[in-house]
């Protein structure tokens, strides 16, 4: 029997042994096999990281607010608080770790050659955004997901001894898994690689590795968190061609309203550094913020959270325009007030929540002073991508995520010119996009080539 066993053994060994040389034998076939290998380890990751904020958000609202019972319904001002101020202890532990946040830490190891992402700095992003958006903060999970997958596939290009030019390829086949994966938009990931993390550079061994590591990480996703779109609406009328032009006027506003977002989100960085955070210590600062947060959600719950729900309310038409005007409003605030005093998470999630209220409240204004009937859901739908495209500078990521998370291709021509105009309105404005101005805000530069980061 023992001899058996280790005839068993010694033949499983050769098998596995025989199967690496296979797959290795040639670049081509090992580059494959990395690439679906990455997918599926950032898939799972990506899997693990929407559970955990699911997981978090029922220890806050239901947990922690049923332990707060005497407080009644106005619990709920005290989880952003709480949220926050966990973020704030999370930062004092680890300060270095915790100001390495957000997608440009993916690009910046992208283009430094070398450039290691420390697993500890994935991890401690991994559960600070958890927390922040499982407390009810209304940040989005998609940054976060981007650098939890870069740091992911960053470590196992580094486990599989990968050359610079190879890592650079797999962290960003990382980064563009995991948008797939968290939106399930596998083209969509695709190009948000292409567009923010690699900026634009084009070479046909990194598009087929995006290519395979995105397929392999949206398919795990469906397995697990299904495949149906988090958007409920009615297949959108968007007019006959000749008011096209109309669509391309909300994106030029979609256009200067990202512009606004971009410029507010910039005088709080500087009012946050230069003085709040030097007279005051971060907890109470931070602190401060939550509550804030929390009076705005106690009184309108809609801007809780990623803000899914109150994107399906505004499609829907259950809200009045007068409330889809505070929470316009309440959303292009607290988004930048938390990231700035030092809450973590991401902005594709508002980006699409401010696009849907901007674009209702056009089409209602259309309506009712110039006698149109247009369909509201087409004008919300295509807001959304112009939006998002503005505020992120990523025009063709933006027709492709809204494309794929709406399942529907009715309205894509409006779409597309909504996109472009409002894209347009911020390299106007900005030169450039503004991912790369936020790097020359941390004294990087990118070179005109695109081959390096110079400090």
């Amino acid at each position: 029997m023992k001899l058996n066993i280790r005839e068993i053994g010694f033949t499983i060994i050769n098998i596995v042994r025989k199967t690496y040389r296979a797959i290795f034998r040639t670049d081509y076939t090992s580059f494959i096999f990395l690439a679906i290998v990455t997918g599926a380890v950032v898939g799972l990751a990506t899997v693990l990281f929407h559970h955990s904020i699911e997981f978090f958000n029922e220890i806050f609202f239901e947990q922690t607010a049923g332990g707060l019972y005497f407080l009644g319904a106005a619990a709920v001002i005290a989880l952003p608080a709480l949220g926050m101020f966990i973020q704030s202890l999370m930062i004092m532990a680890a300060p270095d770790i915790a100001s390495k946040k957000g997608v440009a830490e993916v690009i910046k190891s992208v283009a430094t050659k070398g450039s290691i992402i420390p697993f500890r700095n994935t991890i401690f992003h991994f559960f600070a955004p958890v927390i922040s958006i499982g407390s009810g903060n209304t940040m989005g999970p998609e940054a976060p997901a981007a650098q939890l997958g870069g740091g992911v596939a960053n470590k196992l290009a580094h486990l599989f001894k990968l050359s610079d030019s190879r890592k650079k390829v797999f962290t960003a086949a990382g980064s563009g898994a995991a948008i797939a994966a968290i939106f399930n938009t596998p083209l969509g990931g695709i190009f948000f690689a292409l567009e923010i993390i690699l900026l634009n550079e084009f070479q046909t061994a990194t598009f087929s590795a995006l290519i395979l590591a995105t397929v392999t990480s949206s398919a795990i996703s469906r397995i697990f968190l299904g495949n149906k779109s988090v958007f409920i609406f009615h297949s959108p009328d968007v007019g006959g061609y000749h008011y096209l032009y109309l669509y391309a006027i909300l994106g030029i506003i979609a256009g200067l309203i990202s512009l606004l977002f971009i410029r507010y989100s910039h005088a709080l960085d500087t009012l946050f550094n230069r003085k709040i955070l030097k007279k005051y210590p971060q907890w109470i600062v931070m602190t401060l913020v939550g509550l804030i947060m929390g009076v705005c959600g106690y009184f309108y719950k809609d801007i809780f959270g990623i803000g899914y729900v109150g994107i399906n309310n505004i499609l829907a038409n259950v809200l009045s325009w007068k409330v889809v005007i505070i929470l316009l409003v309440l959303k292009m605030a607290l988004v930048p007030l938390i990231l700035n005093s030092g809450g973590f998470g991401g902005v594709f999630a508002p980006s699409l929540f401010i696009g849907a209220s901007l674009g209702y409240l056009y089409a209602v204004g259309l309506n009712y002073f110039f006698g149109f009937q247009f369909d509201v859901t087409a004008f919300i739908l295509v807001s959304m991508g112009a939006v998002l495209g503005g505020i992120n500078s990523i025009p063709i990521s933006a027709i492709l995520i809204i494309f794929e998370m709406t399942k529907d291709y009715s309205f894509i021509l409006p779409l597309m010119l909504a996109v472009v105009a409002s894209t347009m309105v911020m390299q106007i404005a900005l030169k450039k996009s503004v991912h790369e101005k936020h790097l020359e805000r941390q004294g990087y530069r990118i070179s005109q080539t695109k081959e390096g980061l110079l400090l």
